[in-house]
């Protein structure tokens, strides 16, 4: 699960990172514009979402080992 969310991560930073190119500065909320910042926003929550998820399941580790 942990080389899975790793690997989700960093296709979501290659993403961020592509549409991040496709942005017109200019007018940054019309057309492709819009799109590229609707993906840039969706990659930053998967990256959150993963991370979350690992946190979690590391305090899923720590508490059945105490138990």
């Amino acid at each position: 699960m942990k080389i899975f969310t790793y690997i989700i991560s960093v296709i979501a930073l290659g993403l961020i990172i592509f549409n991040s190119t496709k942005i017109n500065t200019d007018t940054p909320f019309t057309g492709e514009s819009m799109i590229a910042l609707i993906t840039i926003i969706a990659g930053l929550c998967v990256i959150l979402l993963m991370t979350i998820l690992r946190v979690s399941k590391q305090i899923e580790k720590k508490v059945k080992e105490k138990s």
